[in-house]
């Protein structure tokens, strides 16, 4: 059955995005694409799958739902959890041959409690988040040395890592708090070795910090929105060019949102469109009726704002955007017939709507524009078609 609502997503390009990011890291360090939130809403195991064929060494997820739905598709790859695993999911996570951060001694006091008791060679890989002046998970460095110390004489867990997540890189072309950030970090590292901790894994690399500094790559790199295909912000492309940094990178969005025209209507002049009457015509006009609204992700903020692609032309929206439905002007575009394709973000023909317009009307970020089109929306794969990589068992 042909869906109303979906999305296609672009496996080639995902592919091709990792590539670029594996070109700028080199082969010795760990490519760590984040796939958490329904991959940025491009689909976790659709997603995830394509990366892992197109090199990834770790993926990156925000829950144990996240690692378990990977898990259960066939992904081997090392998985790092980085949001909160509550305690009774402890032993599943382990099992699962997850990473986890770790910040507290409850956590660490609990896993030592557990492991014991799971099946032979079972280990808690752990990775210390550290404080760095984000101040949302993570620790001073005296509180890391002491939790380091406490995780090294708990058998059955390993200290594998130490993490930390820039505040203020994105939104800025002053890096200087950011180069603070780094600098604490190298010297909480500095400082957990001098206490005999090898932590081989260090990562504190986003996106932003992937393009424009090479020296935050250490170990690993966690890249974000840009395996995606989109920008962190228009600054951290300024940023890039003022790094000396400008053709280091080109990416490629992946994701094209669309829907079918469900009714085409006729409106004389003088008529109201939609609720509250926020559009009246001017003229006789023709209106498309499209099956999608802000039940589907469509911000109900478009109203009267946005416009989609019929036909390869620009079609605005007209009245408010309805809970399953909103209704866009073709008056200007000749032959349209129901069922045929509208394009809500994406290109097609010579134009292009991208996430960061779809942004700019509703006040927001393009991570938040592709994040929010719901799961029951389908993804669906175009390009290239891909089979997950390696098993659980070949992973461990």
């Amino acid at each position: 059955m042909k869906p109303l609502i979906w999305c296609e997503i672009d496996c080639a390009r995902l592919q091709a995005n990792l590539a670029r990011f594996r070109r700028l890291v080199g082969p010795d360090c760990l490519l760590a694409p984040t796939v958490k939130a329904n991959a940025y809403g491009h689909g976790g195991v659709l997603a995830a799958t394509a990366f892992c064929a197109a090199g990834a060494d770790w993926l990156t997820v925000n829950s144990l739902p996240e690692a378990r739905e990977l898990r259960q598709a066939g992904i081997g790859v090392p998985l790092y959890v980085m949001g909160y695993v509550a305690q009774e999911d402890l032993a599943e996570a382990v099992a699962l041959d997850c990473r986890l951060v770790v910040y507290d001694e409850q956590r660490v006091d609990a896993l030592g409690r557990l492991v014991p008791r799971l099946p032979p060679g079972c280990r808690a890989r752990l990775h210390l988040k550290i404080e760095t002046g984000n101040n949302r998970q993570g620790l001073d460095l005296p509180a890391a040395r002491a939790l380091a110390r406490r995780i090294a004489a708990t058998p059955g867990l390993v200290l594998e890592g130490a993490a930390t997540h820039f505040a203020d890189i994105e939104d800025t072309t002053d890096h200087t708090y950011a180069r603070q950030q780094l600098a604490r970090f190298r010297t909480a590292i500095a400082e957990l070795r001098g206490d005999g901790h090898p932590v081989p894994v260090c990562h504190c690399a986003n996106t932003a910090a992937t393009i424009l500094w090479p020296e935050s790559y250490l170990a690993l790199v966690r890249v974000g929105i840009g395996a995606y295909g989109m920008w962190p912000s228009v600054q951290t492309q300024v940023a890039a060019v003022l790094e000396g940094r400008p053709d280091v990178i080109t990416l490629e969005p992946a994701l094209t949102w669309k829907t079918r025209i469900a009714q085409l209507k006729d409106v004389p002049a003088g008529e109201f469109v939609g609720y509250g009457r926020t559009f009246r015509t001017t003229h006789p006009t023709r209106l498309a009726v499209l099956p999608v609204g802000y039940y589907d992700g469509y911000d109900r903020r478009l109203s009267n704002l946005a416009y989609v692609l019929v036909r390869g032309q620009r079609a605005p929206l007209r009245g408010r955007v309805c809970m399953n439905m909103c209704m866009v002007d073709v008056t200007d575009v000749p032959g349209v017939t129901v069922e045929e394709e509208a394009i809500l973000l994406g290109g097609q023909g010579a134009e292009r709507l991208s996430a960061e317009q779809l942004a700019e009307w509703t006040g927001t970020i393009n991570y938040e524009v592709t994040t929010r089109i719901p799961a029951h929306v389908p993804r669906l794969p175009v390009g290239v078609s891909a089979r997950p990589s390696g098993s659980l068992e070949e992973s461990q």
